[in-house]
């Protein structure tokens, strides 16, 4: 009986190990999925805060774009008061001998 018990004990001493084995693994895997969550979610508030500066970028060039045509409209309207300021001016130096 002496051997049943002995053969018995290495048994449940070897899947102690085997299961202590599994149980480090275990922790191991569960540690990477946990890595790998946090990095996920950090990607995913990246690409949150990225949207976020995209739609104030896209409204900052909105604004710029409305100025810029504002200013070209602005400045077409200059060239033509100066084009008839200086027509007229030829018109009042040339009908006075100018």
């Amino acid at each position: 009986m002496a051997d049943y018990g002995s053969g018995q004990s290495q048994s449940l001493e070897a899947a102690l190990a085997r299961l202590s084995t599994a149980l480090v693994h275990l922790e191991s895997a569960v540690g990477r999925r946990l890595d790998s969550d946090r990095s996920l979610n950090a990607l995913q508030e990246d690409i949150q805060r990225l949207g976020e500066d995209r739609s104030e970028l896209a409204a900052a060039l909105d604004r710029a774009e409305g100025r810029a045509n504002g200013l070209e409209e602005a400045n077409r309207d200059v060239s033509r008061r100066l084009v008839s300021a200086m027509e007229s001016i030829r018109s009042v130096l040339e009908a006075h001998g100018g």
